[in-house]
């Protein structure tokens, strides 16, 4: 049974409903690759990472290409055993973001309260907005002497917004209508390709009552499997579960799963100008063959934590203290380990914690697929100095470390080489952090390394 709850409706707006869409652009990147080669149209594709045909992984894919059962992660040579008549395409990173930026400036036209999830993915605050769109006036229904926002109308919102993104960039998008954003995102899912989906005060319990528990945003593979364990198989279960329970098993990330699952979740739409804080910042990649000597590992591993150690600095959260480790083998079983650490920003010191979690963890033989490293426990600025750090040898690494990233900037990513990643021609042109755009998240699944993952 559902329990009956106090939706904190009139807490954030003192007294008006909130309305919250969660915008998902459907399959982007083939997407913008068939706007921008129409000849794509009504074909099968993939967007391949790689232009060794065979080796590649697929980045994105049609819904032509999904049919036949082709999934992101697969290798070309896989895609195209499911899909013979597939067309491979590289991807045109520069044009995703460019249509991204698109795609928020027609949301600005109706709000500023515009928070990016990712390159393809948005929430949107619409509650002081309601007047803006035309031929159709507000509805509303009564309940409990109290006006709720009708669905008719919620629907309405969602339907215009994908409309105008259609019209205008012939991109099609999943939106997602509830009180809440957990709610909203929840809602963006249940309708692909194309759809708008409603969940409101007046049917939440009937739309999200029996789905999975995993459908709840940021519930991980480890969650999940102890939340099914305990007999919580669906988000309708956990919202009734017994406080104590959920809590005594999981601390205070207990506390934010039952929010939520039973739609208390406060959390504001933050400016379109803000910047995010992170719970964590990592990225990962997922290679054509497998990896299966120490050697190759550091070097792949200094790779990703130039892109991590890049993405800290710009972030503004300081410091962290925390080093994450994500192995995904051959056979596609995975690990994930972590480790306390010298608060540290600097690419150099999270990779040697990172190898070092692995040589420890992981002995030959052994077969890797995919890497993983992330870093959270951010400082924002409070750190004390150590000793080295008095010394002047932290700043000064650090002070390198941040040329090489103006030079990157401004001359490309393989103007500048650690002598350790020369040693694997492929990597020097390997740059993570502008291509592998990862969807960064508030809330850490404290037990699984799934939530920071490539596209």
């Amino acid at each position: 049974m559902f329990p009956t709850l106090l939706l904190p409706f009139f807490v954030y707006n003192k007294g008006m409903e909130r309305i919250v869409i969660h915008s998902d652009l459907n399959n982007f990147y083939a997407s913008v690759e068939r706007t921008l080669h129409p000849e794509l149209t009504g074909k099968a594709i993939a967007v391949c990472g790689s232009k060794e045909a065979r080796r590649g992984i697929v980045l994105a894919k049609s819904e032509e290409a999904k049919r036949f059962g082709v999934k992101t992660g697969d290798t070309v040579w896989q895609a195209q055993k499911k899909c013979p008549h597939i067309v491979c395409v590289p991807p045109h990173f520069d044009e995703y973001i460019k249509y991204s930026r698109k795609v928020k400036a027609i949301y600005a036209r109706y709000t500023d309260l515009i928070e990016s999830y990712g390159i393809d993915e948005c929430w949107l605050d619409l509650t002081h907005s309601t007047l803006i769109f035309p031929k159709f006036e507000p509805k509303y229904v009564e309940v409990n002497k109290e006006q709720h926002f009708s669905d008719a109308y919620l629907k309405f919102l969602g339907d215009y917004i994908r409309e105008e993104v259609k019209r205008e960039l012939k991109i099609t998008v999943s939106c997602g209508v509830s009180f809440n954003k957990v709610f909203a995102k929840l809602g963006s899912d249940l309708k692909k390709p194309d759809g708008t989906t409603v969940i409101s005060y007046l049917n939440y319990p009937s739309v999200i009552n029996a789905l999975p528990v995993e459908d709840l945003l940021f519930v991980g593979k480890a969650t999940t499997q102890k939340l099914r364990g305990m007999g919580l198989s669906t988000i309708g279960r956990l919202a009734a579960a017994d406080d104590k329970l959920i809590i005594k098993t999981f601390g205070k990330v207990g506390d934010t799963l039952l929010k939520y699952a039973r739609g208390l979740d406060c959390d504001a739409v933050k400016h379109m100008d803000d910047k995010r804080e992170y719970k964590s910042i990592g990225n990962s990649n997922t290679y054509p063959a497998d990896i299966c000597d120490f050697a190759r590992i550091e070097r792949l591993l200094y790779v990703l934590a130039e892109s991590v150690a890049a993405r800290l600095r710009e972030s503004g959260q300081g410091l962290a203290d925390t080093v994450h480790l994500w192995v995904r083998y051959a056979d596609l079983s995975d690990f994930s380990v972590q480790k306390k650490v010298r608060h540290t920003a600097l690419c150099g010191e999270i990779a040697s914690h990172a190898f070092a979690l692995f040589k420890a963890n992981i002995k030959p033989p052994f077969k890797v697929r995919a890497l993983g490293v992330t870093v959270s426990g951010f400082d924002n600025g409070s750190s004390q100095l150590t000793l080295d750090e008095t010394n002047g040898k932290y700043k000064k690494l650090d002070a390198v470390e941040r040329c090489v990233d103006d030079i990157r900037k401004k001359h490309g990513y393989d103007k500048v080489q650690r002598g350790i990643v020369s040693q694997e021609p492929p990597s020097m042109r390997a740059d993570i952090k502008n291509t592998h755009l990862i969807k960064p998240g508030n809330f850490v699944d404290p037990e699984a390394a799934d939530g920071n993952s490539e596209n």
